[in-house]
């Protein structure tokens, strides 16, 4: 395993993600691939670096591997219930069922496994946890507006349905 095989494997893991997550006709900004993007192309910034261990590049696959596929089931699980935009349309339903099941916000769990996925495949002190930063600043800052939207929403069922998930990672969070 070398670094530029792991850069590649980064990027092929973003594609499948980005493929999972959009249909041609939405349109979103990937903004928290803007600077590992710039390090897989334009290897930059180079003064951050350090040496990729192949075990770390191996793992840092298996974690994207499982981000895909936690993106694929939560869409899966959602089907006409889901949306870009943080808002209820006027037939959404409570979706418990899946891996929603035992999260209530898998998507939130996949882009962290990405996120981390991003720090093992990426030897870079810069580009390589720049994912979990960015997405860090955005899940605190949304989650609990989503929640409250869900409260608002579906009331004691949602309640009911926090009391018996954890928020992202089952049994610890």
């Amino acid at each position: 395993m070398t670094a530029t095989i792991a850069k590649i494997i980064w990027l092929i893991g973003g594609l499948a993600w980005f493929a999972l997550r959009f249909t041609p006709r939405e349109r979103s900004r990937m903004g928290l691939g803007i600077m590992p993007f710039v390090y897989v192309v334009a290897h930059f910034p180079r003064f951050a670096d350090y040496p990729l261990n192949p075990v770390q590049a191996y793992l840092g696959i298996a974690v994207e591997v499982c981000c895909l596929w936690l993106f694929y089931r939560s869409h899966h699980d959602l089907g006409h219930n889901w949306s870009v935009s943080l808002d209820l349309r006027e037939r959404h339903t409570l979706v418990t069922t899946g891996v929603y099941a035992r999260v209530r916000h898998p998507m939130y769990a996949g882009f962290w496994l990405m996120a981390f996925g991003q720090v093992l495949l990426l030897p870079n002190w810069v580009a390589g946890p720049a994912g979990l930063i960015g997405f860090g600043i955005l899940f605190f800052g949304r989650v609990a507006r989503e929640e409250a939207m869900m409260i608002t929403a579906f009331g004691d069922e949602y309640r009911a349905y926090m009391r018996r998930t954890a928020r992202v990672v089952p049994w610890l969070y």
